[in-house]
């Protein structure tokens, strides 16, 4: 198994970062791909990749970008950072990147700037995009539709929209990531009813962590942290839908993940 979204620099981490990994390890999950949502936290996401190399050989990878929550924030010398950053072999796509008209805690104009930046610097530099979108899909895939064929791959990560745009990321070869919002009866209703429409090649699978704990763990853990040894309960849930079987599921989005960020095996 493969999490492909872990924000591990998050500080609910800092006191037993090292526990967290050697569980997920020993739960079966050979990597990890921590999060990069901006400059200062791609960073820190290369440092502990760099940091853990030793302990945790061939496990911890990152991205490095700037998600829309953090565009009204960045530097006028951003992009030659995150350029310096995807320089380094632990860095495999650019990302968190995209729009959130949602929350708009960067205004819509200057998200839109820096996801345009964004997705020419991954084209520039022939690397994956790791995807953000709420409530702004349509400007969302009108930026991207242009550059599929540009970049190695496009991740829509942690994706919660509808059937119709589910099949647009899907008719343009987007891999869509699944989270543990999945899991959840109050509000994962409408994924959970086109999660089957998604082809087994495109799947990956993802925590989030430490947000969106799977709502199906029995018992119910004592923190509501998420952490990525909960990935077993998203497949769990996946394959209680689509009738796979949970080794498949984890086989062949391993094989995906490998394939979209260009892991080692």
């Amino acid at each position: 198994m493969i999490d492909i979204g872990v924000n591990l620099t998050n500080k609910r981490f800092d006191k037993d970062r090292v526990e967290v990994i050697a569980r997920a390890k020993q739960l079966g999950l050979k990597q990890l791909l921590i999060t990069g949502t901006n400059i200062n936290e791609s960073k820190q996401a290369l440092v502990l990749c760099q940091c853990y190399q030793e302990q945790f050989p061939n496990t911890l990878y990152a991205t490095a970008g700037v998600h829309p929550h953090d565009a009204d924030g960045v530097s006028e010398h951003y992009l030659s950072d995150l350029a310096m950053l995807a320089e380094q072999p632990h860095v495999k796509a650019i990302g968190e990147c995209g729009l959130d008209f949602n929350r708009n805690f960067s205004q819509p104009s200057q998200q839109l700037t820096i996801f345009k930046e964004q997705i020419q610097l991954a084209k520039q530099l022939s690397m994956p995009l790791f995807l953000h979108q709420r409530d702004a899909f349509n400007s969302w895939y009108t930026l991207l539709k242009p550059f599929i064929d540009h970049v190695p791959a496009m991740i829509s990560h942690c994706f919660t929209g509808n059937k119709e745009e589910l099949k647009k990321c899907i008719d343009v070869g987007m891999y869509i990531g699944i989270t543990g919002w999945i899991c959840d009866e109050r509000r994962g209703q409408s994924l959970q009813d086109i999660v089957d429409l998604i082809p087994l090649n495109r799947l990956l699978i993802e925590t989030d962590a430490p947000y969106l704990t799977p709502r199906t763990i029995k018992p119910k853990p004592k923190s509501n942290r998420n952490e990525p040894s909960y990935l077993p309960y998203i497949i769990e849930k996946i394959a209680d839908i689509t009738g796979l079987d949970p080794d498949e599921i984890a086989c062949q989005t391993s094989m995906n993940a490998r394939q979209a960020f260009n892991l080692p095996i």
